[in-house]
């Protein structure tokens, strides 16, 4: 069973930065996609960034140019450095990691979620 923890949620001011990790349990981080999500109160989950095994990151326009999404393979690790913080940005953020099970399904595990708040 993999297990994922998020840290490093918490407020910051308009224009601050924070680094979100999710550390994996389990011996398969390296050939999973890893996925950052976010939802804020009344919205839908969205979809913040994601990056593969081989270390291509993806982004949501909202976040573009502000948020940077990477791994640490040897600590089963994945980041979410985010800079430019806007009050928009507040959300549950939660990871998930994603794993082919075979060529035509995947399984996905989700972290228990971290709270960011941006406030002035």
């Amino acid at each position: 069973q993999v297990q994922l923890v998020e840290s490093g949620g918490g407020s910051v001011q308009p224009g601050g930065s924070l680094r979100l990790s999710c550390a994996a349990s389990g011996s398969i981080f390296s050939i999973s996609v890893m996925r950052w999500y976010r939802q804020a109160p009344g919205k839908q989950r969205e979809w913040v960034a994601e990056i593969g095994s081989g270390g291509v990151a993806n982004y949501g326009d909202s976040v573009k140019g502000r948020f940077t999404i990477s791994r640490d393979n040897a600590k089963n690790t994945v980041y979410l450095r985010m800079n430019s913080l806007k009050p928009e940005d507040t959300a549950v953020y939660y990871c998930s990691l994603q794993i082919p099970l075979n060529a035509y399904v995947s399984r996905d595990y989700w972290g228990q979620g971290i709270q960011v708040t941006v406030s002035s």
